[in-house]
């Protein structure tokens, strides 16, 4: 009985195990390439790139386009007629404009009232919702609702509300009768105070939101620690809870601060910017878009209101990337 022995040689042991040969290397990338076809390649290529064309046009094309008119007059009748002034415009705008220096104030009275009221009632909102309360998604909801829906019919909603005859704040006080009207919108001692509620009412459920997932963030290791050491709801939140939210802390603070300085839709529904709620971005629309376009002089006052806003902007995103490179 023989048996068949195979020996291999020292050349065949050292050959490596067959692999893919560089053919079917190139047919296996052909066959990838083939499963977009042309069809699909255009597809993708009008969905990337329509929405970037339309971003560069429409945002860091006019952005750039309004730094150069804010050194420049124009109507806005024919190129022909731009004229360069240098720092002509915010000479003027420092110096000789009425409604520049009110404008500012407001937009600064609109952070302080949208940090000190609605903030701190988010996140009492957030607390709570945090429990895990019954039909706290309704609650949610219900909260966040004024969010999604647009300023501009958050304005119409309020101008009913404070309507001086039939609107429910003054039925509620008895001020809707002839000679003891409360004109809401129309007095200016009233009507940025008027506006800012409706703001902050639309802010509350925006910052309830941030804070309710920085709390669903927090390691629950650290509330057991907490209620093993005796430490009481209060102390809780204070000690442990709230030191752990400085980086929503920090992201609540560029959003109010970016949320005053763009605040346009809410006032300009209510009364346009007129008789005591005077806002940057309205000052840039009256002078841009006004019966006397203005458009050098608007732009200057746009680059105001971008250089506020980069000043803010910068050193948030200059800390968020250092962090995320120390991580």
């Amino acid at each position: 009985m023989t048996t068949d022995m195979t020996t291999k040689t020292p050349e065949a042991a050292a050959t490596a195990p067959p692999g893919p040969t560089p053919e079917k290397k190139k047919r296996a990338a052909q066959s990838h390439k083939r499963l977009l076809t042309r069809r699909d390649r255009i597809t993708l290529g009008l969905m990337a790139g329509v929405p970037t064309i339309l971003h560069v046009a429409l945002v860091w094309a006019t952005a750039i386009a309004s730094i150069f008119l804010a050194f420049t007059t124009w109507d806005g009748i024919g190129f022909d007629s731009i004229k360069w002034v240098g720092l002509d415009n915010f000479k003027q705008l420092f110096n000789d404009n009425p409604q520049f220096w009110p404008a500012v104030q407001h937009n600064v009275v609109w952070f302080v009232v949208l940090i000190l009221i609605p903030t701190p009632f988010g996140l009492f909102l957030a607390v709570q919702l945090d429990k895990k309360i019954r039909f706290s998604r309704v609650y949610q909801t219900a909260f966040f609702l004024p969010v999604v829906i647009s300023m501009a019919c958050i304005g119409f909603v309020w101008q009913l509300v404070y309507n001086p005859d039939t609107g429910l704040i003054n039925s509620i006080i008895g001020a809707n009768k002839p000679g003891h009207y409360v004109d809401w919108i129309g007095d200016p001692h009233l009507n940025l105070w008027a506006v800012l509620i409706a703001a902050s009412w639309r802010h509350t459920g925006y910052m309830m939101i941030l804070y309710l997932a920085g709390l669903k963030s927090v390691d629950p290791s650290l509330r057991e620690a907490a209620a093993l050491d005796g430490a009481g709801e209060w102390q809780t939140f204070k000690n442990v809870i709230f030191p752990t939210l400085r980086p929503t802390n920090t992201v609540v603070l560029v959003v109010t601060i970016i949320e005053a300085l763009r605040a346009f839709d809410l006032v300009f529904v209510f009364n346009k910017g007129a008789q005591g709620t005077e806002l940057l971005s309205i000052l840039v629309t009256n002078n841009i878009i006004g019966e006397s376009s203005r458009i050098g002089y608007g732009s200057a006052i746009a680059v105001v209101l971008l250089v506020i806003s980069l000043a803010v902007i910068i050193p948030y995103l200059i800390a968020t990337f250092r962090k995320e490179r120390r991580a």
